[in-house]
């Protein structure tokens, strides 16, 4: 009987094209949205996952409290020195620990002058994240401790739209004044801050800049089989000590890589569910335009409902005709909206990958995404048609067969 019901919904449906089509174009781009923005945030976050994952769980990095990014503490007492990567050196279950300087800078390249963030790293610093494509150098070679005035550039500098004519190896570019060779071009990571990036040897940053003591980040890796929260736990304590910091006053901040990751994915959780919320506005409206569609149509067909109850339907019979019919619109409108969703998804990650060259924007074609927008467009086409099914359904024949 369900066989037929649906059957006959089908064809009821089909009978009213127009009008099917118009009650649910609410449905599928509130479905659209959805499937899209969830799958470019799914696809986001996974490739962030991935990114950490080849970082690995073993690292621990410590930066001081400031509003901006790092490298931007001004005051002595929120700058990190030598004697707190001292510390964290000699702490018990730390493999390795270097430090990063991050400073902006005038760069000159022919007769064009930009600010550009440059990153002064040495060899121990490098070994970290031998692992991490961050740092891969595809032409070229990077830098060593024996170089001096040498540089290694971001892939925008030589492929990108920063310089007019680009960077190539062995050009000479100037920073804060001084000459330096190019030597290196990074692979593309994907963002701004990284490919525009210049890195240039650490102690040649302090020279140039004169910077006496000052790490702008440490990067610790803990020793196989420990725990890296319960070291970082340990880490926070020698530091507030060495730095005659009371709990709670720090100035400074050390972080665990399943932290940052956790805290990344939370602000993704909130982010996403704003924008599923925003999208959802389109699928009550969808509702609304079914819920006035059904009640329309048991208008229309209240001598057709009479004629059915007096050949011997009951109402729970009228009652499963009229809630499939609203499923039905919810549930097309919901694949075509999964269809359009996908689209635009696939036409961000291209347009992403092709003109701004960046791997962050990925659609991901998570099947429960899928599946369950689908499903909640179905529900939300049924539950539309609950009052119009009741009304249908509580029809005396004799009254309807005598409507006009």
């Amino acid at each position: 009987m369900i066989k037929d019901f649906f059957l006959l919904g089908v064809n009821n449906l089909k009978r009213r094209k127009l009008r099917s089509w118009l009650t649910m174009i609410g449905i599928f781009i509130g479905i659209a949205a959805v499937v899209s923005l969830l799958s470019l945030g799914q696809g986001l976050q996974d490739y962030i996952n991935e990114q950490f994952e080849i970082l690995g769980g073993d690292k621990i990095i410590i930066e001081s409290k400031t509003l901006g990014p790092p490298g931007s503490a001004t005051s002595k007492s929120l700058i990190l020195t030598s004697k707190d990567l001292s510390v964290i050196e000699n702490t018990k279950d730390i493999e390795k620990a270097a430090g990063l300087l991050m400073k902006s800078g005038v760069v000159k390249f022919k007769d064009e002058a930009n600010v550009v963030f440059t990153l002064g790293m040495d060899e121990d610093y490098l070994s970290l994240f031998d692992n991490l494509g961050n740092f891969e150098v595809i032409e070229g070679r990077d830098l060593t401790d024996e170089d001096k005035f040498k540089v290694v550039v971001g892939n925008n500098h030589a492929y990108g739209d920063i310089w007019d004519k680009p960077i190539q190896l062995r050009d000479t570019i100037e920073i804060e004044g001084k000459e330096f060779k190019v030597i290196g071009i990074r692979g593309k990571i994907g963002n701004p801050f990284d490919d525009n990036a210049l890195t240039i040897p650490k102690d040649t940053m302090k020279e140039l800049l004169n910077i006496e003591d000052e790490e702008s980040q440490i990067v610790a890796k803990v020793e196989k089989n420990s725990n890296p929260e319960n070291i970082a736990e340990d880490l926070e304590r020698k530091l507030r000590k060495s730095r005659n910091e009371k709990e709670g006053q720090e100035t400074f901040r050390v972080s665990t890589s399943e932290q940052i990751l956790s805290t990344f994915n939370n602000i993704f959780a909130v982010v996403q569910g704003v924008l599923v919320g925003i999208a959802a506005i389109s699928l009550l409206v969808g509702g609304i335009g079914i819920m006035n569609t059904m009640y329309t149509s048991v208008l229309e067909r209240t001598k057709e409902i009479g004629t059915m109850k007096a050949i011997g339907a009951k109402n729970s019979h009228v009652l499963s005709l009229f809630l499939i019919e609203s499923g039905l619109l919810g549930l097309v409108g919901g694949v075509i909206g999964v269809v359009i969703g996908i689209s635009l998804a696939k036409t961000a990650e291209y347009i992403a990958g092709i003109y701004l060259g960046s791997p962050l924007l990925q659609a991901s074609l998570n099947p429960f995404i899928m599946i369950g927008a689908l499903a909640f467009s179905f529900i939300i086409g049924t539950i539309s048609g609950v009052f119009p099914a009741i009304q249908a359904s509580r029809l005396k024949p004799v009254d309807a067969l005598r409507y006009e």
